[in-house]
């Protein structure tokens, strides 16, 4: 019998700004995924990052199962409903649409999933991100999957050097999933040239080529637009399998040493360093930083073991600290580009209507007719 994880997440109140959901919402939350047992999942785990509330699901039922996705999503609504009798700060903001159609994607709240076969010892990661887009995943999967300096396996596992399999996804077409399949290492620097633009092309998947297995799944959708919002952009989340086949778990961890550069932070409009912080951690600094929490669990026979924090130990403060001076160092330069993300990517539209406004009062330069002056 296969296994299935699910995914879902959604900000739909916070405390205080885009800090954190309140005990009340989380608590609503929990007591709806609950009445589910053991019915239609078999086991969950409720975390937060941030302002955003995220749901691990496991289940028999296969990928982009509507009574799933409508089990989250009632949960969600019965949340923002709890936000808005509190006067939580954005109550209900992912919550874009009124009635559900089967599937979340497009409609607000983020998802990923993954089914297979289970191992015998099953050890997975979830990634919780805020503050920045799918795009934050490109490089350290990069490296944990095909670069050698991060992954060991590629020299010391005869399965693991028969590489991987990427789907990535062009989230700029808004109308159509269009995507396309590269192999590392063959197509390794294929991968490099697109990946390098974490706004446009996004790791949407990975599987071994040694057996064909799934190993990652992120929460990359297309840039839908329901009533004029973009949607599916910010606070992504992932699944990881981890060791055997697959990179260990030190090798998925160690990418994010880096603290890399990302889009996010405040109203999703600059430039800065992704943190690697503890479970449940909240907002702070100029709406940010970005963050990035890790849970690792096993499952078996359908059932979660408890949660390790994988970010919760003395090496990943010192991370933290470059990760805040590399922060420092950039909002140092306040506005100006490269601080703040090009216009394309602006997601709020003040600097966007300024300059239509701007550009009527432009105007083209006549140039001046010179005379000739002969010499005598």
């Amino acid at each position: 019998m296969k296994t299935t994880l699910s995914v879902i997440k959604a900000d739909i109140g916070s405390i205080g700004g885009h800090e954190k959901p309140s005990k009340a919402i989380v608590n609503r939350i929990t007591e709806i995924i609950d009445s589910a047992k053991p019915l239609l999942i078999s086991d969950y785990s409720i975390f937060s990052v941030g302002d955003d509330n995220v749901i691990l699901m496991v289940h028999k039922n296969g990928v982009d199962n509507p009574s799933i996705h409508k089990l989250a999503w009632d949960a969600f609504t019965e949340g923002t409903k709890v936000a808005k009798s509190q006067g939580l700060y954005g109550a209900g903001q992912d919550m874009l649409i009124n009635s559900f159609s089967g599937n979340v994607k497009g409609l607000g709240p983020g998802s990923c999933e993954m089914e297979f076969e289970e191992r015998p010892n099953e050890p997975f990661l979830l990634f919780m991100c805020d503050k920045t887009n799918p795009g934050v995943f490109n490089l350290p999967f990069f490296r944990s999957f095909a670069d050698p300096f991060h992954n060991a396996g590629f020299l010391l596992s005869t399965e693991i050097a028969k590489g991987f399999e990427f789907t990535i996804m062009d989230v700029t077409d808004v109308k159509n999933d269009r995507i396309i399949v590269l192999n590392a290492p063959q197509d390794y620097y294929d991968l490099a040239t697109l990946l390098r633009d974490p706004e446009t092309y996004v790791i949407e998947s990975i599987r071994s080529r040694a057996n064909g297995d799934i190993a990652v799944v992120v929460s990359t959708s297309r840039l839908h637009n329901i009533a004029g919002t973009y949607t599916g952009k910010d606070d992504p989340v992932a699944l990881v399998r981890s060791q055997k086949s697959f990179p260990s778990t030190g090798e998925i961890l160690s990418p994010w040493a880096t603290a890399h550069f990302v889009a996010g932070d405040n109203r999703g409009s600059h430039h800065v360093p992704v943190m690697p912080v503890k479970l449940f951690s909240t907002i702070s600094f100029f709406d940010g930083p970005a963050i990035v929490q890790a849970a690792g669990f096993c499952v078996h026979d359908g059932k979660l073991t408890e949660y390790v924090d994988l970010f919760d130990h003395p090496f990943w403060r010192t991370i933290q600290d470059k990760a805040a001076r590399k922060f420092m160092d950039i909002r140092e330069q306040g506005f100006f580009n490269p601080a703040m993300v090009g216009m394309n990517e602006l997601e709020y539209t003040g600097v966007v209507e300024k300059i239509k406004v701007l550009n009527k009062k432009f105007k083209i330069r006549k140039k001046k007719k010179h005379t000739l002056i002969e010499s005598s």
